[in-house]
């Protein structure tokens, strides 16, 4: 049985111990890794492509707008990427969804990640919009992952309408640590991985098995998610 390995990760633009961030990355061997907060000001190209050479993994996604990246290992065969602004709102930051169609043994699956916004009206409207654009790739074989930091918990409405069509697959295969935020003190599960009714996740959840405490702590200020996918 193959297994897509996706492992979503706010790493703060690298402002942190970067080498610390690298020694989770790898401990984690993703397939494919789904960034929030990638470098997007001073020499943010450089940044990541420094960081994806140390990591081992290849820039699938790699728009500066709302800071999202998307990075694949070798084997991991890239269909088609897009990359969406959401709806501006006034004072806030620039939001958008990155998404990669990708082949693995023979399956594709629709990888989305975005950040949404610290102000509720605006994270619910903008996750209303990545469920869209997330529908607009899948569908004839292709199924949906979606990943990022939903900036509130599992009761919130934004995360309840995105869970009400996909599965949250740190709720149902619960795998490690369960909270995200923050890292040195995690008390909150704003960071999630929802799956397509279509895939069977089998594990996912902070690798806490994986990586070190100390090197939790010293990354960035979130934990990782890291889901198993049975394709």
């Amino acid at each position: 049985m193959a297994v897509l390995r996706v492992l979503s990760y706010n790493v703060r633009s690298l402002r942190d111990d970067v080498d610390a961030l690298v020694r989770v990355v790898r401990a984690c061997r993703p397939d494919v890794l789904c960034l929030q907060e990638a470098p997007r000001l001073w020499r943010w190209r450089s940044r990541r492509r420094r960081f994806a050479r140390a990591v081992g993994l290849a820039p699938v996604v790699n728009r500066r707008v709302g800071g999202l990246a998307i990075l694949a290992a070798p084997d991991v065969r890239v269909v088609r990427t897009a990359h969406h602004r959401l709806t501006y709102h006034l004072g806030l930051h620039v939001r958008a969804v990155s998404i990669a169609v990708v082949e693995m043994a023979g399956r594709r699956v629709a990888l989305a990640t975005t950040h949404l916004d610290l102000h509720q009206g605006a994270r619910l409207q903008h996750a209303a919009e990545v469920v869209e654009r997330l529908a607009a790739v899948t569908g004839d074989g292709v199924d949906p992952v979606l990943t990022g930091d939903i900036n509130e918990e599992a009761d919130g409405p934004a995360w309840r309408l995105l869970a009400s069509g996909m599965v949250d697959t740190g709720a149902t295969v619960p795998r490690g640590g369960e909270m995200t935020f923050t890292a040195r003190r995690p008390r909150k599960r704003i960071d999630a991985i929802f799956t397509g009714p279509g895939l069977r996740p089998v594990g996912a959840g902070v690798p806490l098995e994986l990586v070190s405490e100390a090197d939790l702590e010293l990354a960035t200020d979130h934990r990782p998610l890291l889901a198993e996918i049975a394709l």
